[in-house]
C-alpha cells in the first residue's frame, strides 16, 4: 500500500496526543480517589463507578480519527477490477485422437463438459469465442456474451466437425487472433483485453507453425494459456496408441507469456479452467482506497455514540 499524501500521516501525533492526554487524565482521577481516607464515605457519595466500560467510547472515538486521518492521506492499493471489452477465445482439439478412452468417456466429452463450466463461470460481459480444430481451424461461434449460442457451439464440436484429419494447432491460434482483431470498431487500433486458451492432446501436424501463431499473439500482447489433455496410455479403436505430447503446447505458453497445464483426468482440466479463469477475469489497477479507512471509521465512530449513550446516556 502506498499514500498520495503520506504527508498528512503526521496528524496521527495528534491522535496519539489525544490518546496520551486521556490516560493522563484517567491516572489523576484515581489519584484524587485516594486521597478519600474513610472509604465507606466514598462508597456513600460517589457512584459505582462503570469500570472498563467507561474506556470503551474513547478507545472507539480515537480509532476512528486514526482511520479519517489515515482515509485523509489518500491510501492506494492494488485491487482487481474486471476487464472492459476482455474477450476470451477458446479453442478446442476436434480430432480422431480425442476419441481416446483413457479419460472416461473419452477426451472430447471431457472437454465439452469443461468448456462448459469455463464458460459459464466467466463474467457475464466478456465475449467468448469458439474454435474447433483438427486438420484445420474453424470459428465455431464468434465472440458473444449470448451464453447459450456458445453452449449450442460446444454441443457441435465432435470428430469430424472441421474436415480434414490432423491438427492444426497454429491455425486455430491463428483464426482465435483474427476474431480479437475484428471484435468492434476499435479493436484494430486499440486492441481489446484478451486471451486464448487452447485444449489439445497433441502436437502440431498441419496447417501454419505454432511458432509463427505464437509470435502473431506476441505482437498483438495476447498470452495464449495452453492445455495438455490426455494420458501416455490413449488408444483409438481399440489398439491405435495416441499418448498425449505437450511440449509445442508447452512452446507456445513459454512465447506468449501465457500459462501450460497438463491434465490427465476430467477433474484436472476442470482444475485447469479454473485457474486460467481466475487470471482472466480481473486485471490490477492501482486504485484510492481511502473509503475504506473512512467507512470503518464512520462505523467506529457510530458504535461509540451507541454504546456512550447506552451507559452513560450522553454522546462521548
Amino acid at each position: 500500500m502506498t499514500w498520495l499524501s503520506p504527508e498528512r500521516l503526521w496528524l496521527l501525533l495528534g491522535v496519539a496526543a489525544l490518546a496520551g492526554t486521556y490516560v493522563w487524565a484517567q491516572r489523576r482521577r484515581s489519584r484524587y480517589a485516594v486521597r478519600f481516607t474513610n472509604l465507606r464515605l466514598l462508597d456513600r457519595v460517589a457512584p459505582k463507578r462503570p469500570g472498563w466500560r467507561r474506556h470503551v467510547p474513547a478507545s472507539l472515538f480515537l480509532a476512528m480519527l486514526a482511520l479519517l486521518v489515515a482515509g485523509f492521506a489518500q491510501p492506494q492499493a492494488e485491487v482487481e477490477v474486471p476487464r472492459e471489452r476482455a474477450t476470451v477465445l477458446v479453442a478446442v482439439d476436434v480430432s480422431r485422437s480425442m476419441l481416446a478412452g483413457d479419460v472416461a468417456p473419452d477426451r472430447l466429452s471431457a472437454a465439452k463438459a469443461a468448456a462448459h463450466e469455463f464458460v459459464g463461470d466467466l463474467p457475464e460481459q466478456f465475449n467468448v469465442g469458439l474454435v474447433g480444430f483438427a486438420g484445420t481451424a474453424s470459428v465455431f461461434v464468434p465472440p458473444v456474451t449470448d451464453r447459450a449460442e456458445l453452449a449450442r457451439g460446444i454441443d457441435r464440436l465432435s470428430d469430424g466437425s472441421t474436415g480434414r484429419a490432423g491438427t492444426a494447432i497454429g491455425d486455430a491460434i491463428a483464426a482465435a487472433l483474427d476474431q480479437i482483431r475484428t471484435l468492434d470498431a476499435q479493436a484494430g487500433e486499440d486492441t481489446p483485453p484478451a486471451r486464448v486458451v487452447v485444449l489439445s492432446d497433441g502436437a502440431n501436424t498441419s496447417g501454419q507453425e505454432p511458432t509463427e501463431a505464437a509470435r502473431a499473439a506476441t505482437e498483438l500482447g495476447v498470452p495464449v494459456d495452453t492445455i495438455s489433455f490426455g494420458t501416455p496410455e490413449g488408444r483409438i479403436e481399440g489398439s491405435q496408441p495416441v499418448p498425449v505430447d505437450g511440449e509445442t503446447l508447452r512452446s507456445i505458453a513459454d512465447a506468449t507469456s501465457g500459462q501450460y497445464f497438463e491434465a490427465s483426468s476430467s477433474q484436472e482440466l476442470r482444475d485447469a479452467y479454473a485457474d486460467i479463469g481466475s487470471s482472466v477475469g480481473h486485471e490490477t489497477e492501482v486504485r484510492d482506497i481511502s473509503a475504506r479507512f473512512i467507512g470503518v471509521g464512520l462505523v467506529l465512530a457510530l458504535a461509540a455514540a451507541m454504546f456512550s449513550l447506552l451507559w452513560f446516556s450522553k454522546l462521548p
